[in-house]
């Protein structure tokens, strides 16, 4: 668990399910990231994360408000496997997803600068990549606040994505 001043991060539970689905189907949220996801998707999504947190001790995090735990998001770095080469697939990828109603009010910045130092205080710095669709401003944004900077592009399902990536 990470405590931050606005924010409790926990790992990725079963019991977020519902929070989880309530995110993945909003369309504000998900217009860049895939579209709007069955809750049998979110369901196989959320058990990918906390089998991450099982195999590797790290992944996905749970983004909640501290004064009065409204959720917030997910959060993390994690190995995604998606056969984007050897320059992204082997080192941690960055990855969030924000509900609307915390958009625009920086709680991204807060916990993705909280997990990197999370994940580098545990494993040691080193390379992160993130892969972020261009049309999507404030993800790019925050990618480049984090240190996140564009190095290839790529398609993935249907999509030119911009790929980033983090240095020591």
């Amino acid at each position: 668990m990470i405590v931050t001043e606005r924010l409790i991060l926990a790992p990725s539970a079963i019991s977020d399910f519902d929070d989880c689905n309530a995110m993945r189907t909003d369309p504000k949220v998900m217009h860049y990231i895939g579209g709007s996801s069955p809750p049998e998707d979110t369901w196989i999504k959320l058990l990918r994360n906390v089998g991450h947190w099982t195999s590797f001790g790290y992944g996905l995090f749970t983004l909640r408000e501290k004064d009065g735990g409204r959720f917030v998001g997910e959060a993390g770095l994690a190995h995604f496997h998606r056969g984007m080469g050897d320059r992204f697939d082997p080192f941690p990828e960055g990855a969030w997803a924000l509900a609307s109603a915390a958009h625009g009010k920086g709680y991204g910045t807060e916990a993705l600068t909280a997990v990197h130092e999370w994940f580098f205080e545990r494993r040691g710095k080193g390379r992160t990549v993130c892969l972020i669709d261009p049309q999507n401003a404030p993800s790019v944004r925050l990618g480049e606040r984090l240190g996140y900077r564009p190095f290839d592009e790529a398609d993935y399902r249907g999509k030119t994505l911009t790929l980033f990536e983090r240095m020591p």
